[in-house]
């Protein structure tokens, strides 16, 4: 329908603008203070973190769209195999990064649980496609983009909470947690909401 290619051009756009920012955080000369500080605290961890996330992103982003799903199989199964090693990749170094995150314990608890959570999802789904499980596959690889998706509400929430006036640590802190958990919950009434189509 046209609301849905509508919702996911908007989708693919977004995700391709903040790969597209990611990649060039990992070429410029000058970087923003703020990443120019990751960086020089974690030289490999934010390099793996910046190199592999865009890949995820946009990788996921292409997986959603139901057509190349039903229609490319071949190109379905190996975009699905890309995304799964760049989470692997960008989860672990994003734990790594998560351990030292600016902001202290509730900055780091925050990153370091999406990391896993992130780590989890995506292995499961990947296990339930192994087992052809393909209705847990889906539930586990949306769970696990919806988590991917914390890379584009994080780059939304810092402007807004910049231009909003508010302490930049005490707003990084709540951001830590924000940029994934509403992901979260919607992911898991569109889970819900896909079983109860499918019984019905």
């Amino acid at each position: 329908s046209a609301t849905q290619w509508t919702g996911w051009s908007t989708l693919m756009l977004l995700a391709l603008g903040v790969a597209g920012y990611a990649l060039w955080l990992l070429v410029a000369q000058e970087r923003p203070d703020f990443a120019a500080s990751l960086f020089a605290r974690h030289p490999v961890g934010a390099l793996v973190h910046m190199a592999c996330s865009p890949v995820a992103l946009v990788a996921g982003a292409l997986q959603v769209n139901r057509a190349i799903r039903t229609r490319h199989l071949v190109l379905h199964r190996w975009l699905g195999r890309l995304y799964v090693l760049a989470v692997l990749l960008a989860g672990a170094s994003g734990m790594s990064m998560a351990l030292q995150a600016q902001g202290g314990p509730v900055s780091e608890w925050g990153f370091g649980l999406l990391a896993v959570l992130w780590l989890l999802s995506t292995g499961l789904g990947w296990v339930a496609m192994r087992r052809g499980h393909r209705a847990a596959h889906r539930d586990w690889m949306l769970r696990s983009y919806a988590l991917t998706l914390a890379a584009i509400t994080l780059r939304l929430y810092i402007p807004a909470s910049l231009i909003a006036g508010l302490p930049f640590e005490d707003a990084y802190r709540a951001i830590a947690w924000l940029c994934w958990v509403p992901n979260l919950l919607a992911a898991e009434w569109l889970v819900r909401r896909l079983r109860h189509h499918t019984t019905a």
